[in-house]
């Protein structure tokens, strides 16, 4: 029995998965964050290229 717990306790084959597990993990949030930041200066910067766009007149004026 002594033999099984020291064997069990001095295994670390799981060790590496839960590195990959939590690296994994991290990226993921950093994803998140960066979407989350870029995406509200991307929201304005495209309304604000609509409206510039918007205002300029197109085709031709009969005089």
């Amino acid at each position: 029995m002594r033999r099984r717990i020291t064997g069990f306790l001095g295994d670390d084959s799981g060790a590496v998965t839960i590195d990959w597990v939590m690296l994994t993990a991290a990226m993921v949030g950093v994803g998140v964050m960066m979407v989350a930041f870029v995406g509200d200066a991307t929201s304005n910067l495209s309304s604000t290229t609509g409206d510039y766009i918007s205002a300029i007149p197109v085709g031709f004026t009969s005089n």
